[in-house]
């Protein structure tokens, strides 16, 4: 079985909730890799921009009348979202540091592997 194979039947087989615990994991692998390593600017700054993709879905699904989610929880995450999206370019472009992004993501992974 090929790779790409294998990822869209792993993909089919998760269930939202895992799916996105999952691409949390990779982006904050990389959020990780990018304090850790010190990376050079380019790769900060790609890993803070799948961090911020993944955060800006989030919302859009949580803006969604159909969206299942208690209101209150929709818009906390949206609040989220909209932090993200803000702390990630002082992050670029002031220097601040990157544990705040891993740290919510963290705790959002937590979030979804209680339920």
């Amino acid at each position: 079985m090929s790779i790409k194979a294998y990822q869209r039947v792993a993909t089919q087989a998760e269930s939202p909730r895992e799916l996105e615990y999952r691409a949390f994991g990779q982006v904050t692998a990389e959020l990780s890799r990018a304090k850790q390593e010190s990376l050079p600017a380019v790769q900060v700054a790609e890993a803070l921009n799948a961090n911020r993709r993944l955060w800006g879905m989030l919302a859009a699904d949580c803006s969604l009348p159909q969206n299942q989610l208690p209101l209150a929880l929709r818009g906390q995450i949206i609040s989220l979202a909209l932090w993200v999206a803000r702390y990630s370019g002082e992050v670029l472009r002031d220097g601040a540091e990157i544990e705040p992004l891993i740290e919510v993501n963290r705790t959002m992974m937590e979030g979804l592997a209680s339920r």
